[in-house]
């Protein structure tokens, strides 16, 4: 088995769903892992595709779970795509956003609000567990009008405890379809994300692991980039879909104590 310390990895960017919990599920021991982090002298930040929670609601969700995190170490897809956003529109606009309260609360404090009643300069779709043909009418219209088309993620689905739950990507596609144009994603596995996480830690490509459970997003971002990857299986991936992963993953393993309290020395 691989062994790791802090002088080959200074920092980690750990995926949440699948990683920390399922749902509203904890997956081990948070606290336990988190002083283990701590101990090791490991920075660490989260990054997930999840678009519909804002920084406030993750941070809140790690630390009421056991886990000790601030503002500063959450990334999500909704933050990149607020970012990847004002780059476009410095001045910011309006958008039509497919998705829930927290995207739209992190897009409305970057200077994009939603509208309805207006062309928009974009159309941002991430998760949305209320859309419904309305939604995916406007979307593509607007789309079709000259809207830029932007994708929080493509992840088809998403863990939960009675099983796998139809992700952003199962929406995305559906907008694709109705538009004919293919849409600009900001979450894994393109590598925005990442790179964000890696300024924020003040740390190289080579000195991070990526710790994640699903193989076309957390391990091939890492690996676009040059990290070391480690897949833990208490997500959607199973053990023989990660050993045929090509090019091999770093580390393979149970779940994110296991990595931490095995492996690292």
């Amino acid at each position: 088995m691989a062994i790791f310390n802090s002088n080959q990895i200074k920092g980690l960017i750990l995926d949440m769903d699948g990683v920390l919990w399922r749902g509203s599920q904890a997956i081990g021991d948070l606290a336990a892992n988190f002083t283990r982090i701590q101990e090791l002298g490991l920075q660490v930040v989260l990054a997930s595709n999840n678009s519909t929670s804002t920084v406030e609601t993750f941070v809140n969700k790690v630390n009421n779970l056991g886990g000790n995190i601030s503002k500063h170490q959450v990334i999500s897809s909704s933050v990149v795509a607020a970012e990847y956003l004002q780059g476009q529109f410095p001045e910011g606009g309006p958008v039509y956003a497919v998705g829930e309260g927290g995207m739209l609360e992190i897009l409305a404090a970057a200077g994009f609000i939603h509208t309805e009643n207006h062309q928009p300069l974009a159309v941002v779709v991430g998760l949305d567990r209320h859309i419904d043909y309305e939604k995916i009418k406007r979307a593509a219209l607007y789309i079709r009008q000259g809207a830029k088309f932007v994708a929080t993620n493509p992840d088809r689905t998403y863990p939960a405890p009675e099983g796998l739950f139809p992700g952003a990507g199962a929406i995305v596609a559906a907008v694709e379809a109705a538009s004919e144009v293919s849409p600009i994603y900001v979450g894994k596995p393109e590598t925005r994300i990442f790179e964000v996480c890696l300024k924020r830690m003040g740390l190289s490509a080579g000195q991070v692991m990526v710790v994640g459970d699903r193989l076309e997003t957390d391990i091939a971002c890492g690996q676009k980039l040059g990290m070391k990857t480690a897949l833990v299986l208490s997500g959607v991936t199973t053990r023989e879909q990660a050993d045929a992963w090509k090019p091999p993953i770093d580390w393979i393993g149970a779940d994110l104590a296991t990595l931490l309290f095995n492996v690292f020395e």
